[in-house]
């Protein structure tokens, strides 16, 4: 067996039994691309290891969505096909676990006209809803991983031939996947632990908001009455434990969406719906976003923020700047790793675990809670080294939670 062999077999295992926790009996679902097939094999082979009662793999293709979104005639191409929903639907009632394995081109839809791409979207997501609101509310257990493609490594490595840029796009993503520890498992565990820690700290803070400081970010953000800071695992319906982000440096909340002044600047480029996003600033006013600009993928930006309830926040994460991603000094144009290099936060919709008793709130009782309820979630990098956060106390005194982009 070659070292990558071994690797690749490595990963797929930690997906199977840290990512989701697969256990006798139960279903799951990899989503993966065509060109990943060695690994998508491996994690079926690793499911059935595991005992489960089935695997479905939905293979994507980035060449395929390309053409679809360019081509295809506009009344399919905005009206999702039944047999989606069904699919949905039948993972939803057997509570199936979800492997999600991204190695997109991040350009892969440059110059598709923007329109298209958010019709598409806005269409997908009526569909999705039901699916995507048990996943932001941990009823099932989800886990996303990366793998490198020739596109994706020679965005992030463009001085290496093909089969460098794979090469050590892999490296990376096993490094920051702790897979060449000695024992991955354990490292996770204990990596864990360190996340769970950091969160328990401000859970017991209970700051009632916080404030950024950096070059072109001085925001305030509230954060609801009884919100819980998350990092590392998290736990389903059934009380299994998974882990949603492999890799994953980040404690994160919500924040209350009525309040959120100020301005903010990204710090790292965007890969965003086939697209790159960079020098992106926001104002806000009363939790909404009043202005917003991007250096470069404007259009595509402000097609973003059409969507319901994109103008506002449903995330806030703290990331230290010495994380072993942020020091790697690599730009992964990839929001899974580039965000755990990074303070980040999200447009759009709330996680509802992070308020007390919030997975069974009612739409309007998350509403009185300040949780924004959204048809997207998009993260943007906005941390660096030169970052201060403070914690806010209910009498107004300030608590230094970050100095120069790193726990206080």
């Amino acid at each position: 067996m070659t070292d990558f062999t071994e690797s690749l077999t490595k990963y797929a295992q930690l997906a199977v039994t840290t990512g989701v926790a697969v256990r006798p009996g139960d279903t799951v679902y990899v989503q993966v691309d065509v060109s990943q097939a060695p690994l998508g094999q491996l994690i079926v082979q690793a499911a059935y290891a595991a005992g489960a009662a089935e695997v479905q793999v939905q293979w994507q293709d980035d060449v395929t969505k390309r053409l679809d979104l360019a081509h295809m005639a506009e009344d399919r191409l905005f009206n999702i096909p039944p047999h989606v929903g069904v699919q949905f639907d039948y993972w939803l009632a057997h509570h199936a676990k979800r492997i999600s394995v991204i190695s997109a081109d991040p350009d892969n839809l440059a110059g598709i006209a923007t329109q298209r791409i958010a019709g598409y979207q806005h269409a997908f997501q009526q569909v999705y809803a039901p699916l995507i609101g048990a996943i932001t509310g941990n009823q099932i257990s989800w886990t996303i991983i990366g793998a490198a493609s020739p596109k994706w490594a020679h965005k992030v490595f463009p001085e290496l031939a093909e089969a460098g840029a794979v090469a050590k796009l892999w490296q990376e993503i096993f490094t920051t996947t702790r897979i060449d520890s000695p024992d991955p498992i354990a490292a996770w565990r204990a990596h864990d632990h360190q996340l769970h820690e950091k969160a328990a700290w401000l859970n017991a803070a209970h700051f009632t908001a916080l404030h950024y400081s950096a070059p072109g970010t001085d925001l305030t953000v509230g954060l609801p009455a009884n919100h819980i800071w998350a990092g590392g695992g998290s736990h389903n319906a059934r009380g299994e434990e998974f882990m949603a982000n492999m890799p994953t440096e980040e404690v994160f909340t919500a924040p209350d969406n009525r309040r959120i002044d100020g301005t903010v600047a990204s710090t790292k480029p965007l890969s965003y719906a086939g697209n790159i996003l960079e020098g992106m600033h926001f104002t806000f006013a009363h939790g909404q976003v009043v202005a917003a600009h991007a250096d470069q993928g404007d259009a595509v930006l402000q097609e973003l923020l059409k969507i319901r309830g994109a103008r506002s926040l449903g995330e806030v994460s703290l990331v230290p700047d010495p994380s072993p991603i942020s020091q790697s000094g690599i730009i992964f144009y990839n929001t899974l790793f580039d965000e755990n290099a990074s303070n980040h936060m999200a447009l759009g919709t709330a996680y509802p675990f992070s308020v007390a008793g919030g997975t069974t709130m009612s739409p309007a009782e998350l509403d009185a809670a300040g949780l924004n309820r959204a048809d997207t979630h998009v993260d943007f990098m906005m941390g660096s080294a030169a970052m201060d956060i403070d914690g806010i106390q209910a009498d107004g005194s300030l608590v230094p939670i970050f100095r120069h982009g790193d726990w206080a």
